[in-house]
């Protein structure tokens, strides 16, 4: 470094300049920080109390992306659990599986299609619950005119009519002795823990109703085939083989998977 410095003299520092910076004219004293500003100007850090804050609303008042994105991806993680427990879908469900057992079918049509045209079925059945819900709680808080705690309260509250219209007393009763709890004075006191799995017992039992009404006239069919068979002595051949195609035949005839379909979306009426 000293030769490059004796080779080029511009390099050198006049000593003279040094003497007159002002860094070297006195005694340098230290500057206390200043304390940042918000908004408002109060020097408070930003939330006029001294401490720090996360704002998780957008500019507008709106909720952020992020905070809707998380929102969204923890709604899809419960979406099941909401739509076994808290829809029609079991209900349905459970009644389409019967029917097939019923006509002696055990893989047609296939669980896919089953679950498919039971979940199209529950939001046709379940669109006008929707539709409350988000008119009365979703656009309202993606609009920033109310909070997540109170959109959350909103969206229960069209819920929780629905379900007390489909779920019986005796269940709500049944949740509630073996929860140890007393019976509430009106039927809008009942929680959701008491509610949700009353629904669930009363939606499995109509279920199993229009089941048993379903396998009622496919048992006769099998009783006839199977006396038929027993008086021809043909007791070597399955009775299931012979009166399957009768069971097809007659669940073609009287359109069953109409009227299996309009049983269901018709006891959702009037609740």
């Amino acid at each position: 470094m000293s030769l490059i410095l004796l080779a080029d003299p511009s390099l050198l520092v006049n000593p003279a300049l040094l003497m007159d910076s002002p860094l070297l004219a006195g005694p340098w004293t230290p500057q206390v920080p200043l304390a940042p500003l918000d908004d408002a100007g109060d020097g408070n850090g930003g939330n006029g109390n001294g401490g720090f804050g996360i704002e998780i609303n957008g500019p507008d008042g709106t909720p952020s992306a992020a905070i809707t994105t998380l929102v969204g991806i923890a709604l899809l993680a419960v979406a099941p659990a909401l739509l076994l427990m808290m829809t029609s879908f079991t209900k349905i469900f459970v009644v389409l599986a019967l029917v097939r057992n019923a006509l002696g079918l055990n893989t047609i049509p296939p669980n896919q299609v089953i679950a498919g045209l039971s979940l199209f079925l529950t939001f046709f059945i379940m669109w006008p619950v929707i539709g409350e819900i988000n008119a009365d709680a979703v656009v309202p808080y993606l609009d920033g005119r109310t909070t997540f705690a109170a959109a959350a309260q909103e969206a229960a509250g069209p819920l929780r009519t629905w379900l007390l219209a489909y779920t019986r007393e005796e269940d709500i009763a049944l949740m509630l002795r073996a929860a140890g709890l007393e019976n509430p004075a009106t039927a809008a006191e009942v929680g959701l823990t008491t509610l949700v799995p009353a629904f669930m017992v009363s939606e499995l039992r109509a279920a199993f109703i229009i089941g048993f009404v379903v396998f009622v006239p496919f048992l006769v069919i099998d009783l006839v085939v199977s006396s038929a068979l027993m008086a021809m002595g043909m007791m070597m051949l399955p009775p299931v083989m012979v009166s399957l195609p009768f069971k097809i035949l007659l669940f073609i005839l009287v359109d069953g998977w109409g009227l299996v379909v309009t049983a269901l979306v018709s006891s959702y009426r009037g609740g």
